[in-house]
């Protein structure tokens, strides 16, 4: 059976601790769903790991929905959430409920993301049966307002208002809530404090899920990585070598050989 919003708030009851990773194309979707993944999503991280951009705002909705399109089509099981980008739903929401849609409708996905204190958007998508989860803490769209990318909920006041959010937007009808960068102590305050699953990324052990963008998982990304980043794997390096030993053959004539060649 496919992994469904109410399966996260059941592993939550059952102190069940769960991963989601992000994917943004066909082959990964299929990988990561194989290897049991509950939660897949098509983030607009996107916008830096996949397209190259210094930052998620420039994403679009279409280039959103394009990579939730490859993505549906390579997982079977896996829960598929797709972030709306930049000033898809900060505007109206009329303009939320309508980019939701499509994420459902053209994306094929089965929820959305969306970033920050928006309870009435979260409400109105949980009205009309679009399963929304919330994003607190470092929400990477609010990057300039924040000054770059920095902790969040360090001070007194910042902590008390992350709280009163992460209340609220459950209250409004989240299935769940994302904590990005956020003092420890803090997430585990929150997640404690909420029926519905945290998922942390720079939040610490006391969530109830942790996620990671998987160009950072498995070693794609080049430079040094955020603190909270465990490398699992160096597949730039397998790459590069790859590469380099293929063209060592193609320079030696050493391929193609018989074996890869067709008489």
């Amino acid at each position: 059976m496919p992994v469904s919003i109410h399966d996260l708030r059941a592993y939550k009851a059952r102190g069940e601790r769960f991963a989601m990773l992000t994917a943004y194309d066909h082959p990964t979707a299929q990988i990561l769903d194989e290897a049991g993944i509950p939660v897949l999503l098509v983030g607009d991280s996107l916008g830096q790991v996949v397209l190259g951009y210094d930052s998620t705002i420039p994403v679009t909705m279409d280039e959103m929905l394009h990579h939730c399109r490859a993505v549906a089509r390579g997982a079977r099981n896996a829960l598929l959430v797709g972030d709306m980008p930049f000033m898809s739903y900060q505007a109206s929401v009329e303009d939320g409920l309508r980019n939701a849609g499509r994420f459902l409708k053209e994306g094929a996905v089965h929820s959305v993301k969306i970033e920050g204190p928006q309870m009435e958007l979260a409400s109105a998508l949980a009205d009309r049966g679009i399963p929304v989860m919330g994003h607190l803490g470092l929400t990477p769209q609010s990057l300039h307002l924040f000054g770059g990318y920095k902790v969040q909920g360090r001070s007194e006041e910042q902590a008390d208002r992350i709280r009163m959010w992460a209340k609220e937007l459950e209250e409004a009808g989240a299935f769940s809530l994302v904590l990005e960068c956020v003092p420890s102590a803090l997430a585990a305050q929150i997640t404690a404090s909420l029926s519905i699953p945290t998922i942390g990324i720079g939040a610490g052990p006391g969530c109830d899920a942790q996620v990671l963008v998987v160009h950072d998982l498995v070693g794609l990304t080049a430079g040094p990585a955020p603190k909270f980043v465990k490398r699992y794997a160096d597949v730039r390096g397998q790459i590069a070598d790859a590469a380099r030993a293929f063209a060592g053959d193609v320079s030696a004539g050493t391929y193609p050989d018989d074996e890869h060649s067709y008489s």
